[in-house]
């Protein structure tokens, strides 16, 4: 057991979510989506990992906040492979893959620029045409996008 401690790179959450293997190039999107800065609970961001899959990964924990799947499948159109793992007394009770949502409504700007959702004060609404290869198809417009394309809304 001590050889397991000393590969902690963060320490053990008591109840909560944390968030594992984000590429590290996107982990502060993932934060921004989530709106993490706005939660009052202990969060901890670690970076750089050591990761066997990812080589570098991020891990985000966030102590007594368990997110319900639309708000975590959000972050599934930068960080497809992420896992989600619920905390309880400090055990993992839940293990699942964040998938993407059918629809991201008030999430990616539409590339279209005139397209309604650029020119009013609306949301956007895409709709999921392909999950595998994160092809996005807007709902107003109908300008299909890919991952590559994707401007996060703040």
């Amino acid at each position: 057991m001590k050889k397991d401690k000393a590969k902690l790179s963060v320490a053990a959450l008591e109840n909560g979510t944390v968030i594992d293997h984000i590429p590290s190039d996107k982990l502060f999107t993932v934060v921004s989506i989530l709106k993490l800065d706005k939660i009052q609970e202990k969060i901890t961001i670690g970076n750089n990992l050591n990761s066997e899959k990812l080589i570098k990964k991020g891990i985000i924990k966030i102590a007594n906040k368990f997110f319900d799947a639309d708000e975590i499948n959000k972050i599934s159109i930068v960080a497809p492979h992420v896992r989600l793992n619920i905390i309880k007394d400090y055990e993992v009770v839940e293990k699942r893959e964040v998938n993407m949502p059918n629809k991201l409504i008030g999430i990616v700007k539409c590339a279209n620029p005139k397209c309604i959702t650029n020119n009013e004060p609306m949301s956007t609404h895409f709709h999921v045409v392909d999950k595998e290869n994160c092809i996005i198809k807007c709902h107003y417009c109908e300008k299909e996008q890919n991952r590559e394309d994707f401007v996060i809304l703040e």
